[in-house]
């Protein structure tokens, strides 16, 4: 029978309890439970892919396609990029500016990067603040603001598309399209508060010897 680890400590020293480098046991000791260094970083690199991702999308709607599409318009900006909204006079402008075929660009946008862009940016701001914040509660209200963005989004290219595609444009299209421009760019602004919040608020309560070894 063989002895136990306090009997071979008792008769050989300290040393002759502990496991032997190199044997199952000290390999498990020195891991610890549940590291995994892959299995830990792998939602890290999820988020940075998504990040990459989200800034590339808005960089190509925002700057690159729509400033395009200002060109084809006498150089009226795109709706999407009114940060305070529009009315009716500008929508009307646009209509007279642009003909079918740079509607049409305008609206072949609005189906393909105007929708990733938002689609990419809730679910990668999703997984941020879901991986940072412990709170139940304070998850889903940190959550509301990048699931409201995206249902706005995606609303407002449908409005715009509506308001400067219509046989005769009314002064409720301009509204609804104005409105809904101005509340995702409120909400865009709402989600990336959220994500620091729940960033600030995961910190708080970790140990500072947790929170030095993140910043290591």
């Amino acid at each position: 029978m063989g002895k136990t680890a306090a009997q071979r400590a008792a008769k050989h020293g300290p040393s002759a309890g502990s496991p032997r480098t190199g044997t199952p046991g000290a390999a498990g000791a020195a891991a610890g439970p549940g590291a995994n260094p892959q299995a830990k970083s792998s939602p890290g690199l999820v988020v940075i892919a998504g990040v990459v991702t989200t800034l590339f999308l808005f960089w190509y709607l925002h700057l690159l396609v729509l400033g395009q599409l200002t060109d084809l318009a006498d150089g009226l900006a795109m709706p999407d990029s009114l940060v305070l909204g529009y009315g009716q006079d500008h929508l009307a402008a646009l209509r007279a500016a642009m003909d079918a075929d740079a509607l049409g660009q305008l609206s072949y946008v609005h189906k393909t990067a105007g929708t990733l862009f938002p689609l990419v940016f809730g679910m990668t701001w999703l997984l941020i603040i879901g991986l940072n914040t412990q709170r139940r509660m304070l998850r889903w209200v940190l959550f509301s603001a990048p699931i409201l963005f995206v249902v706005a989004d995606l609303w407002e290219n449908i409005a715009i598309d509506n308001a400067l595609g219509a046989a005769e444009l009314t002064g409720g299209d301009a509204a609804l399209a104005g409105t809904l421009t101005v509340i995702r760019w409120v909400l865009l602004g709402l989600s990336l508060a959220a994500s620091v919040v729940a960033v600030f608020t995961r910190r708080v309560g970790r140990p500072p010897e947790l929170v030095a070894q993140d910043k290591g």
